[in-house]
C-alpha cells in the first residue's frame, strides 16, 4: 500500500462536472493498494495518516495533527502509485491489487480514517477524476 499525503488549505474532486467531494484546511491523500496488501496494512496507516503532527502549533513547530486543528481528509483512490517503472520507459501496474478487492480496501481505509477524524470525503473509485489542491507549505509525505 502506497499513501501520498499532502497538507492542504483545500482541495476537492470534481466527477463529470460534479463536486463529489472537499475538505478546507487537512489533508489530500492518494490511496494506492498492492497485491498482498491486508486490512491490518489499512488500520495501521489510517491510524498512522490520520495522527501525522505536521500542523504548526503556536510556537510554529510542526506538532498538531489533524484532530487538533479541526482538520478534514480528502482519500482519493490513484492505482498509479503501485507503478514500476525500473523497465523501460511504459510503467507496469502488475503489483496492482485487482480493482474489486481494492475498491474494497479503500472503502475500507475510509471507514477506519472515521474513527480518527470527523470529516473525512472520497473520490469515486475507478472514475475520472478532476483534483485540485491548495498545498499547505508545501507539505508531502509517502507513506508505505
Amino acid at each position: 500500500m502506497k499513501i501520498v499525503v499532502q497538507r492542504v488549505l483545500s482541495a476537492s474532486v470534481d466527477v463529470d462536472n460534479k463536486t463529489v467531494g472537499a475538505v478546507d484546511k487537512g489533508f489530500l491523500v492518494f490511496f494506492g493498494a498492492a497485491k498482498g496488501d491486508t486490512k491490518d496494512d489499512a488500520d495501521r496507516l489510517a491510524k498512522k495518516v490520520c495522527n501525522l503532527r505536521i500542523f504548526e502549533d503556536e510556537n510554529e513547530r510542526i506538532n498538531k495533527s489533524l484532530g487538533d486543528v479541526g482538520g478534514g481528509l480528502l482519500v482519493i483512490s490513484q492505482f498509479t502509485l503501485c507503478a514500476d517503472c525500473s523497465h523501460g520507459n511504459r510503467p507496469s501496474f502488475f503489483e496492482a491489487m485487482a480493482p474489486d478487492d481494492a475498491s474494497d480496501l479503500y472503502d475500507y481505509f475510509c471507514e477506519q480514517c472515521k474513527n480518527y477524524v470527523e470529516k473525512v470525503e472520497k473520490g469515486i473509485f475507478g472514475a475520472k477524476m478532476e483534483v485540485k489542491l491548495v498545498n499547505d507549505g508545501p507539505f508531502t509525505i509517502v507513506l508505505e
